[in-house]
């Protein structure tokens, strides 16, 4: 079970940002990937060392399972758990199809690309983190362990990272009120959780407003 969980983690990354990307390049001449600011300590180096650090560690849980020999409690929470990783990465991958030429790795001052507001997008506004965070949660389940938990965890703080200070104000920024009304009737990660105040409520917040 520890080899097909490292197998559907391995395949995943490279579905998401392998082939995601390659699609792109071939079709675009462009890898949609946008370079970070690499200013030490800022939000965008925290959320671009924070996230590697939440892959590697996602990859390192199964490979220290396998050499240890550990495994889940049983084989249906095993199964459950490998049930709730493949859950978590169609839920990606159905996201970055939604987002269609808007699909970016990082973000780009200046650059302006179509608010997608339909589909998963319908439901919350960031549904690529989301799945990410269920994919490992469903490691968790299938191999707990101290190491499938920190990659659960590090992700976490670095998707609050990189949405709320650097995705949110660009998106605010690009599409003003437009953004504003969808986020305020649109959950961050889950369907009503994180809403922005609307348009003409706590405007003169930096940055977008209180959630609610």
């Amino acid at each position: 079970m520890n080899l097909i969980v490292l197998v559907l983690y391995l395949v995943g990354l490279v579905l998401v940002f392998g082939v995601r990307t390659l699609q792109s390049w071939r079709a675009t001449g462009d890898t949609r990937f946008r370079r970070p600011d690499t200013t030490a300590f800022g939000a965008p180096w925290w959320g671009t060392v924070l996230f590697a650090a939440a892959c590697l560690l996602g990859a390192a849980a199964p490979v220290t399972a396998i050499a240890a020999g550990t495994s889940a409690p049983s084989p249906a929470v095993a199964w459950f758990g490998v049930g709730t990783m493949t859950a978590g990465l169609l839920l990606v991958l159905a996201a970055q199809r939604g987002m269609g030429d808007s699909w970016r790795v990082g973000v780009q001052e200046g650059e302006s690309t179509e608010l997608v507001t339909g589909g998963l997008f319908a439901l919350v506004r960031n549904p690529v983190f989301t799945g990410m965070a269920v994919l490992l949660a469903g490691m968790v389940v299938a191999l707990p362990g101290a190491l499938s938990v920190a990659a659960l965890a590090v992700l976490v703080i670095a998707v609050q990272v990189q949405v709320r200070l650097i995705e949110e104000p660009y998106l605010l920024s690009a599409h003003g009120a437009a953004y504003r009304s969808y986020a305020a009737r649109t959950g961050r990660f889950l369907p009503l959780l994180g809403r922005l105040a609307p348009p003409g409520r706590d405007s003169g917040r930096r940055g977008g407003s209180r959630p609610r």
